[in-house]
């Protein structure tokens, strides 16, 4: 990022918050090709935490699709009043329009803003990842430049974030005492009674904007530590975790004490005050600095520490001509090594095992047996089928460790959205899980469990197929072509009901089935005669047969 750019981003932040009234103020910089979108702050209480200890709720993933945990099922949370806020600006302005015309215009767009603008610049920009870059990759990519923000949302921000490789457009700027980006891992309750009086020290239309009587009171000094005090907590407890501490004190701690669930994601550039910048991305390393840079000398007295703190907060331009003018930058990551994860190189190396045993599973040639591939391994006729029932297993055994180290964080974020994965994963569901529904049905276990799909269907399935869903961004379900089986078994089992009551459920699957078969993804020993799924379909009334999609594949 170009240095002028960076002042320019400083420059407009700061200035955002001088037009009341206005949601945002956009600018084209002369001479270049980028527009700027900067946000105002809110300085009263209600619109930095709202409701719960924390203020956080779960996102809406119609608006923001991609920050989840796909393994886990689980939404991100986010400040509940920073998102309203982006939310009103979003329905209420031309906002939207402008973005689209600077996109038509091949403009870069940079998001930016200072306090608690920066978190609308941060919603901002994810919305225009989601849905500008998403579609369509071609598209100028954008940047989010924040000056001391506010912490956004909880640590799927970041895993969410490097999955999708979105995370290097996120740029914080932190100076080392800045109270502000560290004030989110505190809970209102610590904090209410100073919260008010410290906004209108930073408001810069309060008649108390900067006032020193405010920043050396003894309500800032109990701001101070106490913000601190919570930060100290955060930092501690995430730290034992990373060094892989299994005190079960943490977990007690932790049952009647609510720490916060915001984390810092993106790239993190701490102005140092001697004219340094320090250049962190990897967000547990952020969180520590949070922290540790922070700290005071002993002899420093608490009223001056926290003057200093809130101070910091009004300096950012000044700050970064200073550090821009010194080039001085140090980039932390370089001498961080990533948290080591012990089992991500061997997982690695499963790529070429777990392909091996798809393609030793040896079931293809059962079409010129008259046999399908779901009806020979429930039939269990010939040695081979043994042979394929114990690669089922061995496959099930892997899977299931990886999908448990996800579930555990035991491996990079990036994990789940790289190609060559979710390709297997997606081959390792269509060849396997046929085998473990026909091996449930074979041996009745929907009698005493309940059918597969509801009481039985193993994570490994799920999660392989969450990560297609979303990597193609198809709706959730649409893939499942590799247990319409279980759909079949229950249909034959519900030959008591009524065709009628039945009937909306049948023509659902037959056009996913015609669907699945016109795009390759299953078989066309599917409609062979004695197949289960061709046996149960004759049975159907004629008349619905005859107008069925599927009456070209079946025979007479």
């Amino acid at each position: 990022m170009r240095e002028e750019l960076m002042e320019e981003a400083c420059y407009l932040a700061l200035r955002a918050h001088t037009f009341a009234g206005k949601p945002y103020l956009s600018k084209k910089i002369r001479g270049s090709s980028e527009t700027v979108f900067s946000f105002p702050g809110s300085w009263t209480v209600d619109d930095w935490f709202s409701g719960k200890p924390f203020g956080q709720r779960k996102i809406e993933l119609d608006l923001f699709p991609s920050l989840c945990s796909i393994v886990n099922d689980e939404k991100a949370a986010v400040n509940e009043a920073f998102y309203r806020r982006f939310e009103a600006i979003l329905k209420a302005t031309a906002f939207e329009n402008e973005v689209k015309k600077a996109l038509t215009e091949k403009k870069q767009i940079i998001f930016t803003g200072h306090s608690s603008g920066g978190p609308t610049a941060i919603l901002a920009t994810l919305w225009f990842l989601e849905e500008y870059i998403r579609p369509n990759p071609s598209h100028i990519t954008p940047l989010c430049v924040t000056f001391g923000s506010p912490l956004v949302g909880d640590h799927i921000f970041p895993h969410a974030l490097r999955r999708e490789k979105w995370d290097t457009y996120f740029i914080h700027f932190v100076t080392r005492y800045d109270i502000v980006p560290r004030l989110m891992l505190a809970p209102l309750s610590s904090i209410e009674r100073e919260l008010q009086p410290v906004l209108h020290f930073f408001n810069p239309k309060s008649p108390f904007f900067g006032l020193e009587s405010i920043a050396t009171s003894a309500n800032a000094s109990t701001f101070f530590m106490n913000v601190m005090r919570n930060v100290s907590a955060v930092a501690s407890h995430v730290a034992c975790h990373l060094m892989g501490s299994t005190n079960s004190l943490l977990e007690t701690v932790t049952s009647f004490i609510e720490l916060s669930p915001y984390r810092p994601f993106g790239t993190f550039i701490f102005c140092t005050g001697n004219g340094k910048l320090v250049v962190v991305k990897n967000p547990d390393a952020v969180l520590q600095l949070l922290f540790y840079s922070s700290q005071l000398t002993c002899e420093a007295h608490i009223r001056e520490a926290a003057c200093k703190c809130l101070k910091e907060h009004l300096g950012y331009e000044n700050e970064l001509q200073e550090c821009l003018k010194m080039q001085n930058v140090a980039y932390l990551d370089d001498h961080l090594k990533e948290i080591p994860l012990s089992s991500s190189g061997s997982v690695q190396g499963e790529l070429a095992t777990i392909n091996t045993a798809l393609n030793d599973l040896g079931l293809t040639d059962r079409e010129v047996r008259k046999v399908g591939y779901y009806d020979a391994f429930k039939l269990q006729n010939d040695g081979e089928d043994f042979q394929a029932n114990v690669k089922r297993l061995e496959l099930a055994g892997m899977w299931d460790e990886i999908i448990e180290m996800l579930k555990r964080h035991a491996l990079p974020d990036e994990f789940e959205g790289r190609k060559e994965w979710i390709e297997l994963g997606t081959k390792f569901r269509r060849l396997v899980e046929p085998l473990d529904i026909a091996n449930y049905y074979r041996h009745l276990k929907n009698d005493d469990t309940g059918p597969y799909l509801i009481k039985a269907r193993p994570k490994r399935y799920r999660c392989t197929q969450s990560w297609l869903e979303h990597d193609r961004r198809i709706s959730q379900g649409s893939s499942s072509e590799s247990c319409f089986w279980a759909t079949v078994e229950e249909l034959r089992n519900s030959n008591k009901q009524p065709f009628e009551e039945l009937k909306e459920s049948i023509m659902d699957l037959e056009r996913d089935i015609d669907r699945w078969y016109q795009h390759g993804e299953i078989g066309k020993d599917v409609f062979l005669d004695e197949s289960t799924f061709a046996m149960w379909w004759k049975t159907l009334p004629y008349q619905h047969k005859n107008g069925s999609c599927l009456a070209r594949y079946m025979s007479n």
